[in-house]
């Protein structure tokens, strides 16, 4: 009887220990579209609704940049102002970094909006390789809107944000780099089911009454 005991006790605590461990295991959403579509400013209002840390991997190779001492701080700075995709190694090494620190804080902020990732081929390799089986990707939130949009947001934008990427010379690379490298990124999830697109043409709050409703719809 003691033994049945203590075997019902050890499933018990297997379960619960499994239960625990899956609950933390980071659960992501991928936030892709072009430069200026507004992932940013969305990310913030889901943010203060549902209670996701978000992650931008432009904000986390820029802070990288500018951090003393940073052995990638020259590369990628280069490659931002040449509008290229950044090498994966660096970018998934510090959102990885970024996810552990967050869940070591606090083990209840496991989901995660990631932003401006994967957005190229390598990206999707490199998280394949390194991240399958230690974060669950739920869907691509693809925020679409035109080439030209996003030009003029990035024009406006660039008058007080300070950023060495808001000008016309880098924004036609970075629309060109969108359109061969990440929107088949984006096609290559569509053809899986595991993306939902928002009109991100319209005004702020009508972009994120659709994004209310899309993520009350998902849980």
């Amino acid at each position: 009887m003691l033994v049945q005991l203590q075997r019902a006790l050890s499933r018990s605590l297997s379960s619960v220990v499994y239960r625990v461990a899956l609950a933390m295991k980071p659960q992501v959403i991928f936030v892709l579209g072009g430069p200026g579509a507004g992932k940013g400013t969305q990310c913030t209002k889901i943010v203060e609704t549902f209670g996701y840390t978000h992650l931008s991997a432009g904000d986390l190779l820029r802070g990288e940049r500018m951090r003393e001492g940073s052995e990638f701080g020259q590369l990628i700075d280069t490659y931002i102002k040449d509008g290229r995709i950044v090498p994966v190694e660096i970018t998934i090494n510090l959102l990885k970094k970024a996810m552990e620190e967050t869940m070591r804080l606090d083990q209840q902020n496991f989901r995660f909006l990631i932003d401006g990732f994967p957005r190229n081929q390598d990206n999707l390799q490199g998280w394949a390789s390194v991240m399958e089986d230690k974060a669950d990707v739920k869907f691509v939130l693809f925020f679409e809107c035109s080439d030209q949009v996003c030009i003029d947001r990035c024009l406006e934008r660039g008058k007080s944000s300070g950023r060495t990427d808001d000008n016309r010379e880098s924004l036609e690379k970075r629309i060109k780099t969108y359109l061969q490298s990440t929107r088949p990124i984006i096609e290559q999830y569509q053809q899986q089911g595991k993306v939902r697109t928002v009109d991100a043409s319209r005004g702020v709050d009508q972009v994120f009454a659709d994004v209310k409703a899309l993520l009350d719809k998902e849980g």
